[in-house]
C-alpha cells in the first residue's frame, strides 16, 4: 500500500487487496486523543499536570489541530510550546485506525479495510470497513458502528458475520478522519470544496446498539469548529431499536433512516428478524414521535427491492397506507448481490412501476443506484474480513467479477 490514492483510471479492483500481515501488528502503547470530547480533553490534560489556568486554551488548541486541520502528529501543532508538545507525546497520539487494504470501484466508489487497535499483543486486532461514494454535488462517507453485526437480516452480506464489539467513539471518528487524510480533505485543502460532504451510519452494525459511542461521534463530526459537517447532512441508519429512536433525535438531532424492507409483519419478521422484538406499527410510532421530523426534515425508509419477495403493487400500496401522516420518502434500494445469497434483485421494469406507484401519492421515492458492487461495497455487502470468506464465497465473488 502507497500513501497517496490510485486513480480510478489506473485501477478498477474486483478483487480483495493484498492486506498487511497480522504478524505485523504491535498494539498502541499510548492512547490517542481521536474520540475525545472537549470536557474529556480537558480532563486528560489535567491528568498529566497542564494547570487549570491553561487546560481551556489547551483544550482549544488540540481541538483545532486535531477536527480541524487533521494534524496527525503533535509535532504539527505549531502554535502549542514545543515543552507542552513533548509532554503530549510522552502521554498520547492522534492515531486513527490503520488502514490494511483499498479497493476502488470501476464507479470510483472506495473502500478501506481498517484495523482498530486491540491494546493487547496476544489479542487479534478487529477490522470494520468504511465506504466512500463520489457524486457530482457530494461526497458521501458510509460509516460502521460496530465489528460484526447482531440483527442477521436475511438479504445482508454483514448480517452473516457474528457481532464483535462495538466500536469506541474515536474508532468511529476515526473512519471519517482516515477519510480525510486519504483524500486530501482538510483545511488546507487546495480549493477549498470538500469532498466529503455527508456521513451515513448504514455500515457494518446496528448502531443503535451503540447508542453512547454514536452520539459521543457524531457530536464531534458535527462540531462547526472541528470537522464540521452539518447534522442535516448526517444520517443515522436504524433496522428499528425502537427505544433508541427518539433518543436519536433529542440527543443527535441527525436525519433519521430506517430499514423498513417489508409492509408485512410476517415477512420482516423473516427478512429483519428484529422486527419479532418491535413489530412495525412500534417502529412507525417512534417514527411519528421523532423530534424534528418535519417535511423540510423527512425521514427516510430504506426499502430493498428482492424480486417476488416484498416488490409488488399490493406492497408498494400497504407501504403508502403505513406511512401515512409521517414526513417521509421512500429510498428504493435494488438488491445488491452477494456471494451465496438466495435472493435475486427486481426487475428494472417492476422497480419503476413499484417507485411510480408511490411517487403518485405524493412521497418522494428515488431508486439508490448501485455503487461500488464489484468490489462489494454497495448497501448490504459490507462484510469485515476478519471473517475469511469461504471457498464457496470466493468462487461466488469471481462469477460476479467475471459476469458485471
Amino acid at each position: 500500500m502507497t500513501d497517496t490514492l490510485t486513480s480510478q483510471s489506473d485501477r478498477a479492483s474486483t478483487a480483495l487487496v493484498e492486506k498487511v500481515p497480522l504478524e505485523t501488528y504491535v498494539p498502541p502503547a499510548k492512547p490517542s486523543l481521536i474520540g475525545l470530547s472537549r470536557a474529556e480533553i480537558t480532563e486528560r490534560l489535567g491528568e498529566i499536570g497542564v494547570p487549570a489556568s491553561q487546560r481551556k486554551m489547551r483544550t482549544q488548541q488540540l481541538w483545532h489541530w486535531i477536527y480541524f486541520r487533521g494534524a496527525k502528529s503533535f509535532a504539527e501543532m505549531t502554535n502549542v510550546s514545543k515543552d507542552m508538545r513533548s509532554e503530549l507525546e510522552k502521554h498520547f497520539t492522534v492515531d486513527r485506525p490503520e488502514v490494511v487494504a483499498e479497493q476502488i470501484s470501476s464507479d470510483g466508489t472506495r473502500k478501506w479495510l481498517l484495523r482498530l487497535p486491540s491494546g493487547d499483543r496476544l489479542e487479534k486486532p478487529h477490522e470494520v470497513e468504511c465506504v466512500y461514494i463520489p457524486e457530482t454535488d457530494r461526497g458521501t462517507l458510509c460509516v460502521s458502528s460496530q465489528v460484526g453485526c447482531t440483527l442477521n437480516c436475511a438479504f445482508c452480506h454483514t448480517g452473516t458475520q457474528r457481532l464483535v464489539r462495538n466500536l469506541t467513539a474515536g474508532e468511529i471518528v476515526g473512519q471519517v478522519m482516515v477519510a480525510r487524510d486519504r483524500l486530501n480533505d482538510w483545511a488546507d485543502r487546495e480549493n477549498g470544496n470538500r469532498l466529503v460532504t455527508n456521513v451515513v451510519m448504514m455500515g457494518m452494525g446496528e448502531p443503535l446498539y451503540n447508542f453512547d459511542a454514536v452520539r459521543d461521534a457524531l457530536l464531534i463530526v458535527a462540531d462547526n469548529e472541528g470537522i464540521g459537517i452539518s447534522r442535516r447532512r448526517i444520517t443515522l441508519s436504524t433496522s428499528g431499536v425502537v427505544p433508541n429512536i427518539v433518543r436519536t433525535g433529542e440527543e443527535i438531532g441527525v436525519m433519521l433512516a430506517i430499514s423498513l424492507h417489508a409492509v408485512r409483519d410476517e415477512l420482516r419478521n423473516e427478512l429483519v428478524p428484529l422486527n419479532r422484538k418491535f413489530p412495525i406499527q412500534e417502529l412507525l410510532q417512534a417514527c411519528r414521535d421523532y423530534p424534528g421530523a418535519s417535511n423540510a426534515r423527512r425521514i427516510t425508509f430504506e426499502y430493498v427491492m428482492l424480486k417476488g419477495v416484498n416488490d409488488s403493487l399490493d406492497d408498494a400500496k400497504l407501504l403508502v397506507k403505513l406511512l401515512k401522516g409521517i414526513p417521509a420518502k421512500i429510498n428504493l434500494i435494488p438488491f445488491n448481490p452477494w456471494p451465496g445469497t438466495r435472493y435475486e434483485c427486481s426487475d428494472w421494469e417492476q422497480i419503476e412501476k413499484f417507485s411510480e406507484y408511490i411517487f403518485n401519492a405524493g412521497y418522494s421515492s428515488p431508486v439508490r443506484t448501485p455503487r461500488g458492487r464489484d468490489i462489494l461495497a454497495a448497501c448490504g455487502q459490507l462484510k469485515s474480513e476478519t471473517e475469511k470468506l469461504s471457498a464457496r464465497e470466493r468462487q461466488a465473488l469471481r462469477a460476479m467479477a467475471m459476469t458485471d
